[in-house]
Parts: structure tokens; sequence; C-alpha cells
């Protein structure tokens, strides 16, 4: 379980979390949904150790987080897939892969083909170049790289920016699946609420780095005033 308390995040005089709250329990998706300037990212970065919190305390079950530098989290089995995929296109398929396993001690030739069984298009692309891959394809690779390290908690930041909304559906359905049957804790930044909400269990929403609501993703979603004022979407 990931356990947020009091969180709050500062940029010179730009409040970016203000006293954010929650937890993340073991195998179950938590989206963070809200408008550009929310605070998502920001919220993501600091629990992986990208950005240093003006106050509040994070814990990973009973392990704290503020503080401990960014490559010691990875190992304790927080993985990240940022925003924009950040595969490096010079690379093949599986030299990324293989990036993703440096810090763990995962025996690297099951890992690779755990992989290729979990996103089949990847095992046939393995000795392709990144820069050939379409947008769905970089963003199962991301995915896949964090994974092969085995984490227990999976921070995704806008997986399905800029992806068609079949390839959307289908990335969003791999990711449910993942959680059921890896026991992961997710957290799921996303601007696509609705198909956010159609696969999270919980959900939470920032406005201006403040928590507004946060409860069950069924009853988030049925919030009116919560779709038309914060989530800008009709969610069916």
């Amino acid at each position: 379980m990931i356990r947020v308390e009091g969180l709050s995040v500062n940029f010179g005089a730009v409040k970016a979390l203000r006293n954010v709250s929650f937890e993340a329990p073991t195998g179950q998706i938590t989206a963070v949904l809200g408008a550009n300037g929310a605070g998502k990212t920001t919220l993501l970065r600091t629990i992986s150790g990208l950005v240093s919190p003006q106050s509040g305390t994070i814990h990973l079950d009973d392990v704290a987080l503020v503080g401990m530098a960014t490559e010691n989290i990875a190992r304790l089995g927080v993985g990240h897939v940022p925003e924009g995929r950040g595969v490096i296109e010079e690379l093949t398929v599986e030299q990324n892969l293989r990036l993703g396993a440096l810090s763990s001690k995962v025996n690297l030739n099951e890992g690779l083909e755990e992989q290729y069984a979990r996103f089949p298009v990847l095992g046939e692309r393995r000795r392709k170049y990144c820069a050939t891959l379409s947008g769905g394809e970089r963003q199962m690779l991301a995915m896949a790289r964090a994974l092969i390290a085995k984490p227990r908690v999976l921070l995704l930041d806008e997986p399905s920016l800029g992806l068609a909304p079949q390839v959307t559906s289908q990335l969003m359905k791999a990711i449910r699946k993942l959680c059921e049957t890896q026991s992961l804790t997710v957290i799921l930044v996303e601007q696509n609420a609705k198909s956010a909400l159609r696969i999270a269990h919980q959900a939470l929403v920032l406005h201006l780095g403040s928590v507004v609501a946060i409860g069950d993703a069924s009853s988030v979603a049925d919030d009116e005033d919560l779709r038309r004022y914060y989530l800008g979407v009709v969610v069916t």
C-alpha cells in the first residue's frame, strides 16, 4: 500500500500540491483525475522521489519514502512510467527493456520472455529501433520496461496521451489485467477520465493542488457536479 499524508509541494510561489492525503491499496487501481495544472504529475514525481515536498509523508507499507533517493525508491519496487513514454528511440526494443532491468535482481532472460508474452507485439519487434514504433507500441514498451523489474507499485502518467480510442481501450484493459494478476498497487494519472474510471477501483480528484473528492470510482463517475466542474466529461 502507498499511504500519502498531508503532502504539500511548492515551486517557488506556486503551490502545486496542498495537504494531499490518500491511500492506494494493494491490488487496486487508484485513478488521479483533474484538469491541466491540478498537480497530478507532481504527485507521481513526488512519490517516486523526483520532487521533494515541503511537508507531508509518503509510506510504502511501513517504509518512509520522503527524503529517499529516487534509485532507492525504485529498488523498493516503485515503477514510474512518465508522461510522454520516454523510450530511447536510438535503441532497439530489447535494449530498452534491458535498461529497465539494470537496477533489479531479476533473471534478465526470464524477464524479457515474460514481457514478450505479456505484450506479443514487442516480441515481434524486439530487434526494431524504437523510432519505428507506433504510439501504442511505445506505450507498451514503456510499461514493459517498468514491469521487467517486477515492481510492487506502478505509477502511470497519462498512458493514453495521443493514442487512438481503440488503442486506449486495449491499453486500459491491459492495465486492469496487470493489477489483478500481479497484485500491483497502481496509481493512474489520466485526463481521459471516462477510460480511467471504467477500470479504476477508486478515484482521487485534484483541483489546483487540492483534493476535492475521493471515493470509489463508480461514485465519482456518478457525481454530476464532479464531472461537470472538475473532469469536463460526461461519463456513461
